[in-house]
């Protein structure tokens, strides 16, 4: 499920949800409205999985919050 993989992604990364869904795919809401039951589509499903990969391919992973 998509909205499982973007959670640990973002507590691996500590990534903030607004920020995660503007460079995802240009839609700060996505976090939020997959969290309320949103269906994405199966284009907007490859573009995250493509930019987590991405992401985390370019050791963007060891950032974490505090």
């Amino acid at each position: 499920m998509l909205i499982r993989d973007i959670e640990k992604f973002l507590r691996r990364t500590g990534m903030p949800e607004t920020k995660f869904g503007r460079l995802a795919v240009r839609d700060p809401r996505l976090v939020v409205d997959l969290r309320n039951g949103r269906e994405p589509r199966r284009r907007t499903i490859m573009r995250v999985e493509h930019f987590m990969n991405k992401y985390i391919a370019k050791g963007g992973e060891t950032q974490h919050v505090l």
